[in-house]
């Protein structure tokens, strides 16, 4: 095996050490065969003294496998990302109302989007999602654990007896300047209730289409998409992609007073002033289809669907597009391109999809490396994924390392990569004939992929190689 290349850790493997364990000995578990216990280790200066501390801990014979230092240290920041915080911070003789405000308060303040609570035989464990990956911050003594998950049931409006059934509920905070509203979902387990509070920041003022991270080019050609005065574009990517907020500064766009706007959401995530916004209700019988039918009555200009999820809502979104009314909607797809087959396989007519379908994109989310704590480090074209053809090799690239700033992952801020495909006469022809060809489409007109984009951002130093690892078509 050539050590330069990424790791995918399983998680039996990487539960062989804690996260303390690891940063201690500077070592990753590699594998086990048959009764020893491998692992990558950068110091081969102290290898018996690390071997036999290991082999004493876990009772079991070590082997270590020498690995360059920068490679061991990206991968330690990336499998145990909360090293240097002992596994959270102890809440001791802390009531459930502050801790739950401190909790909310933090999250707020460094927007995370959603806090996990979690109860464990031995402990209990609150975790905050920062730029979409889950970062331990706290632990709550398991005696002060049923008392704050009361107090948020009492504020979501929830049965506290219930403890056997899941629960969804809705808080409105609006506190130390601070106004969202928070999605409530318990669910039992085999040690407690686990709570999922997801924050949804209804301030829309700061979404611009132009900050999101779409190229010129792109930006160009998304606007001429969206201001079609009907047809469809679709957004897709999969849960957590931003293809919401995409959406909401599409809508910010085209906002006029002029022009009458209704959506359908789920959930409605932020409130727009001047649009007309409704929430799905599937329990009464509110879903995507059935608003849609309601808004052809209604003398829209601008539909926004959250999301296309079955055959009956994609054939109100074409019915409502081929009756001059633009549709703006997402999709669960894994490329632009993918969309186009997406709609076939829900029984759509390709001729339909060839006249009503005016754009397509897809995106994903990039992580950006903490300007303050990235490293700088030689690159070995080994690192390269397999399957990717590099359009040159860069002498030097950042790796993630870790400080309080970024809360110790190494990353500091996300950035959305697009892939965007607007439907010429030639691509309604290859729709309508059912003869799509990918691969000379794209070469054809250049339509740069999220892969390339997000390749560009790792060239430019603002990611590393290892979190567009998943972008790449292997």
């Amino acid at each position: 095996m050539e050590y330069t290349k990424a790791i995918e850790l399983s998680t039996e493997l990487k539960q062989a050490l804690t996260t303390a364990q690891a940063w201690y000995f500077h070592v990753i578990p590699a594998g086990i065969e048959k009764s020893v216990i491998q692992f990558y280790s950068s110091d081969q200066n102290d290898i018996d003294s690390t071997s036999s501390e290991l082999e004493v801990m876990l009772g079991r014979e070590v082997r270590l496998l020498s690995v360059p230092e920068a490679w061991l240290l990206e991968h330690l920041t990336r499998y145990y990302p909360n090293a240097h915080q002992n596994r959270g911070t102890e809440m001791l003789n802390t009531k459930s109302q502050d801790l739950l405000t401190l909790m909310l308060e933090e999250a707020a303040r460094i927007k995370s989007s959603d806090i996990h609570l979690e109860a464990f035989e031995q402990r209990c464990r609150v975790r905050f999602r920062i730029d979409g990956k889950l970062v331990e911050r706290y632990i709550v003594p398991s005696p002060e654990y049923p008392a704050l998950i009361n107090k948020i049931k009492i504020k979501a409006h929830l049965d506290i007896s219930e403890k056997r059934l899941p629960q969804d509920g809705r808080i409105i905070y609006d506190q130390s300047g601070y106004k969202f509203d928070i999605r409530v979902s318990i669910l039992p387990t085999l040690h407690g209730e686990k709570v999922v509070l997801r924050l949804l920041n209804r301030d829309a003022t700061q979404i611009q289409l132009d900050r999101l991270g779409f190229t010129r080019g792109q930006l160009n050609t998304y606007h001429e998409g969206v201001k079609n005065p009907n047809g469809i574009v679709l957004i897709s990517g999969p849960t957590g992609s931003g293809k919401t907020t995409t959406l909401y500064a599409t809508l910010k766009l085209l906002n006029k007073n002029e022009t009458n706007i209704l959506t359908i959401e789920d959930p409605i995530e932020y409130t727009l002033e001047g649009i007309n916004q409704v929430q799905l209700k599937e329990s009464i019988g509110l879903t995507f289809a059935s608003a849609l039918r309601t808004f052809l009555r209604q003398d829209p200009d601008i539909i926004m669907v959250g999301e296309i999820r079955d055959t009956e809502t994609a054939q109100m979104a074409i019915r409502a597009a081929l009756t001059g009314h633009l549709v703006l909607s997402t999709v669960h797809t894994n490329s632009a391109w993918g969309t186009i087959n997406r709609l076939i396989d829900m029984g759509i007519p390709p001729y339909l999809i060839a006249s009503t379908l005016k754009l397509s994109a897809a995106q994903r989310l990039v992580r950006i490396l903490c300007p303050k704590c990235k490293k700088e480090t030689s690159f070995s074209s080994s690192e390269f994924p397999r399957a990717f053809t590099a359009p040159f090799i860069p002498e030097e690239h950042f790796i993630a390392v870790g400080c309080s700033d970024c809360y110790f992952t190494g990353y500091h801020g996300r950035r959305a990569v697009y892939e965007i495909i607007a439907i010429d006469e030639n691509l309604q022809e290859q729709i309508r004939t059912n003869q799509l060809d990918a691969t000379t489409y794209f070469s054809q007109t250049k339509t740069e992929t999220i892969s390339q984009q997000a390749f560009k951002l790792f060239t430019e130093g603002e990611t590393s190689l290892i979190e567009v690892y998943s972008l790449f078509n292997l």
